[in-house]
């Protein structure tokens, strides 16, 4: 057996941990289940516990760019999902980047002028 060396190994995320990532209410990840049929995290046990995988972490993503991050409306969120999945995908990663970029660049900036 190969020695795996990603550093994350954790299979499922609990709806608390999602909500966390990405600054929301949990509440808010139950109503997006409901709105997005694709969105089905796996429900564990008798209390129906929700788990994550990386898969539905990858739609949240896509969904909380275009909702939150973009300011688009649930309807229209799920026709540009609908109508175009790999393209609202790559935009989302290269705002993704653009956002981690500046982040970046701005932190730099706050070292530059300690500097002065």
């Amino acid at each position: 057996m190969a020695l795996n060396l990603n550093k994350n190994l954790k299979l499922y995320y609990s709806i608390k941990e999602v909500a966390e990532m990405f600054d929301l209410n949990e509440s808010t990840l139950r109503f997006w289940e409901t709105e997005f049929p694709y969105l089905k995290p796996k429900t564990a046990g008798p209390s129906k516990v929700r788990q994550y995988t990386e898969k539905d972490i990858e739609q949240i993503k896509l969904i909380h760019n275009l909702v939150k991050v973009r300011g688009f409306k649930l309807a229209a969120a799920k026709k540009i999902i609908n109508s175009n999945r790999d393209g609202a995908n790559k935009k989302a990663e290269v705002l993704t980047r653009l956002m981690s970029v500046r982040d970046d660049l701005q932190a730099l900036k706050k070292q530059l002028d300690g500097l002065q």
